[in-house]
C-alpha cells in the first residue's frame, strides 16, 4: 500500500489535470447511462408494453421523477407526431448521447496526457539529479547496467502504472459504481446477488497474478545485469578481440540473456491468462445472474418484469467491461510497483556527503592544506592510517608508492568525494566539512589519468562546467597553454568539431591536452594531477608535460605520478606503502636512503626506461 501512494503522491503536483480528468470521466459515465437508460422505457411505450404517461409529473428531486418526465416526452410526440417520428426522434437522441459520452471520454484522456508524461518527466528528473549527488562509494557496489535500466525501462513500468492507477482510482470505479446504482434501484434484490458473484472472479485473478510483482522485480535486475555487460563488452572490445575472449563473452551475455527470457516468459504468461480468464469468468456471472433473475421473473414472485431484467442485464453487461479490465491493471499496477520500488531504493539511498546547513563559504585559497591525524575506511577495509601532510600555498605535493598504496584516496578526500572516517582536512585552519561543497570543489581543478571526456565539440570539453558564457578567445588561450590548440586547428570543424564517445576520435595525448586545457580554463587555485602521463607516449608525455608546466605555474599542485619527471622538482614528497606514511622529503634527500621504498621506485623506473 504503501508504494501505491507513492505512485499517486507523484501525481498531486498535477491534480488539476487529475480532477478535470476525473470529471470527463464522471460525465463520460453518466451519459454512457443515460444512453442505455432511454433503451428500456421507450421500448415498452413504442410497443405498447406500457400505458402512455399523459399527465406531466410534477417537480422533485429524485430517479423516479427523471424517468416519468421521460416517459412523459416520449408519450407526447407518438401522441402528437406518431411512433416513426418517435423512433426518429430517439435514435437522434441516443446518438447526441453517445457522442457527448465520446467527447467526455476523450477530454478524459486528454487530460491524463499532461499527468502521465509529466511524472515521468519529474521521476527520470528526479532520479538522474540523485545519481549525480550519491557519493562515489555508491557506485562501487552498483552496475552501470542497472542503474541505466531503472532510468529507463523502470520510469517506463511506472509511466503505465500511472495510467492505471488512475483508471483503478478514477474511471472504473465511478463506472461501476454509477451502474450498480441503477441496477440497484432497478432490483435491489438482483444486484445483491451480482455482488455476492463478483468478488469471486476478482479472488481467482488477484491469486494468478499474485507472483507477478516478484517475477517483474527479477527480469528488470536480470535486463540491468545484460546493460551492463553491453557497456562492458563496447568499452574493453579491443581487449576482449585481443585475448579472443569473444567465446566467454558472449557465454556471460548468454547465460543473463537466457534467464531474463525464462524470467520474461513466466511473467507474460501470467499476465496474458487474464485477458481470457477474465472472459470467462465473466461470461459465468453472466449466465449465473440470467438463471436467477430469469427464474425470478418468470416465476412471478417478484415486481422485476422482463423488460426491467432486460434493462438491466444489459447495463450489467455494461459493468463487465471495467470489471473485467481492472485485471489488467491490476497486473500492470503489480509490475509498476515493483519498479517504483527500484526506483526508490536509488531515491532513498542515503547521500554520505552532507553539507552542513551553516556552511560557511569560501572563495579563495590563502594559506595552507592540512590532512590532520585522517584515517579512512572503506565499508570494512582500512585504506588510510594517520595521514599528517601540510601543504603550504604555490607548493607541490607529490603522493607516489605501490598500486594500492591509498594516494588517490588522499586526494579523493580534498574536494570529498568521500569524507574521513576520523581526523579532519583543514584549508585556510577550517575543516572542509564546515565549507560549501560547490565553493571548495571551485577552488579545485582535477585531472585524471583517463581523461574523461563527453560526446560533445571540443569548445564545450573545453568549457564544461562553466555555468556563464564562455568566450572562444579564453577557450583557445587555454587550449594554447594546454598545447592542444595546433591539433585543434587541424580538425574538420576546429573548435567546433564533435570528437565522438569518450573522445574516441583523439589519441590519447590529443585527449589528456584537452582535460588540461579545461583546467587551465577553470584557472584553480588547486590542483589534482592523479597520474596524468602514466599512460601516454614519450611524445605524448612531452606534450602534456609542457602543458602541465604552464598550468602548475603559482597554483598548489598535489601530485600522483608513478614517473619521475613528473615528481622530481616537487616541494615535498610524500612515499606510502598500505595507506601509511612511510618516507617524506624532497627528492635528493629521499635517494640518500639507499634501502627506502622511494629508492627502490626510483631504480625500478631507471631499470624500466634502459
Amino acid at each position: 500500500m504503501k508504494t501505491y501512494l507513492k505512485i499517486l503522491q507523484r501525481v498531486l503536483p498535477y491534480r488539476q489535470y487529475a480532477l478535470f480528468h476525473l470529471l470527463f470521466n464522471l460525465l463520460s459515465v453518466v451519459f454512457s447511462l443515460v444512453s442505455l437508460a432511454m433503451v428500456m422505457p421507450f421500448l415498452t411505450l413504442l410497443f405498447d408494453k406500457q400505458k402512455l404517461v399523459l399527465q406531466e409529473p410534477t417537480f422533485q428531486w429524485s430517479a423516479e421523477y427523471a424517468i416519468q418526465t421521460f416517459y412523459y416526452q416520449i408519450s407526447q410526440i407518438i401522441i402528437t407526431q406518431g411512433k416513426e417520428k418517435a423512433l426518429l426522434f430517439i435514435c437522434v437522441v441516443v446518438s447526441v448521447v453517445f457522442l457527448l459520452k465520446n467527447l467526455f471520454l476523450y477530454l478524459s484522456k486528454y487530460t491524463l496526457s499532461p499527468i502521465r508524461n509529466g511524472v515521468v518527466r519529474d521521476l527520470r528528473r528526479d532520479l538522474f539529479q540523485k545519481i549525480t549527488q550519491l557519493s562515489l562509494s555508491y557506485f562501487s557496489n552498483e552496475k552501470k547496467g542497472d542503474l541505466m535500466t531503472r532510468l529507463t525501462i523502470d520510469v517506463q513500468e511506472v509511466e503505465t502504472g500511472i495510467i492505471s492507477v488512475l483508471e483503478t482510482t478514477f474511471r472504473e470505479p465511478i463506472t461501476i459504481i454509477t451502474f450498480l446504482g441503477a441496477m440497484f434501484f432497478i432490483s435491489p434484490s438482483l444486484t445483491l446477488f451480482v455482488f455476492i458473484v463478483l468478488p469471486m472472479s476478482g479472488f481467482i485473478i488477484g491469486r494468478i497474478g499474485k507472483t507477478l510483482k516478484q517475477k517483474s522485480h527479477a527480469a528488470q535486475q536480470k535486463l540491468g545485469n545484460i546493460l551492463s555487460i553491453i557497456e562492458e563488452t563496447l568499452s574493453g572490445l579491443r581487449v576482449i578481440k585481443g585475448f579472443n575472449a569473444e567465446g566467454i563473452q558472449n557465454a556471460r551475455f548468454g547465460q543473463e540473456n537466457e534467464a531474463h527470457y525464462q524470467i520474461q516468459t513466466n511473467m507474460l504468461r501470467r499476465r496474458e491468462l487474464s485477458s481470457p480468464l477474465a472472459e470467462f469468468l465473466s461470461i459465468v456471472v453472466v449466465c449465473i445472474v440470467l438463471y436467477f433473475g430469469g427464474r425470478l421473473v418468470l416465476s412471478g414472485n417478484t415486481s422485476l418484469t422482463a423488460e426491467s431484467f432486460i434493462g438491466f442485464m444489459l447495463i450489467f453487461s455494461q459493468i463487465l467491461n471495467p470489471a473485467k479490465s481492472f485485471t489488467n491493471v491490476f497486473y500492470n499496477i503489480q509490475k509498476a510497483l515493483a519498479s517504483v520500488e527500484r526506483i526508490d531504493q536509488v531515491l532513498t539511498a542515503p547521500i554520505s556527503i552532507q553539507q552542513q546547513a551553516n556552511a560557511q563559504h569560501i572563495s579563495q585559497f590563502t594559506n595552507q592544506i592540512e590532512w590532520r591525524q585522517v584515517n579512512f575506511a572503506y565499508q570494512d577495509r582500512q585504506v588510510l592510517h594517520d595521514i599528517n601532510i601540510r601543504l603550504p600555498k604555490g607548493k607541490i605535493l607529490a603522493l607516489v608508492g605501490h598500486s594500492g598504496a591509498g594516494k588517490s584516496t588522499i586526494a579523493d578526500l580534498l574536494p570529498r568525494f568521500y569524507d574521513v572516517t576520523s581526523g579532519g582536512i583543514i584549508i585556510d585552519g577550517t575543516d572542509i566539512r564546515q565549507y560549501n561543497i560547490t565553493d571548495l570543489r571551485n577552488l579545485m581543478g582535477i585531472v585524471t589519468q583517463e581523461p574523461i571526456l563527453f560526446n560533445d565539440t571540443v569548445f564545450n570539453n573545453i568549457a564544461f562546467g562553466k555555468n556563464e558564457q564562455v568566450d572562444m578567445e579564453l577557450v583557445i588561450n587555454a587550449a594554447k597553454a594546454a598545447n592542444a590548440h595546433n591539433f585543434i586547428s587541424q580538425l574538420p570543424e576546429g573548435y567546433h568539431t564533435n570528437i565522438g564517445d569518450r573522445g574516441t576520435k583523439l589519441s590519447g595525448g590529443e585527449r589528456q591536452r584537452l582535460t588540461i586545457a579545461r583546467a587551465i580554463l577553470k584557472n584553480p587555485a588547486i590542483l589534482i594531477l592523479d597520474e596524468a602521463t602514466s599512460s601516454l607516449d614519450t611524445q605524448s608525455e612531452k606534450l602534456v608535460q609542457a602543458a602541465l608546466h604552464n598550468l602548475m605555474q603559482n597554483r598548489t599542485t598535489i601530485v600522483i605520478a608513478h614517473r619521475l619527471s613528473t615528481i622530481q622538482n616537487a616541494d615535498e614528497i610524500v612515499v606510502l606503502e598500505k595507506g601509511q606514511i612511510i618516507e617524506r622529503g624532497t627528492h635528493d634527500s629521499l635517494l640518500q636512503n639507499k634501502q627506502g621504498i622511494y629508492q627502490q621506485l626510483v631504480a625500478a623506473q631507471f631499470g624500466r626506461q634502459e
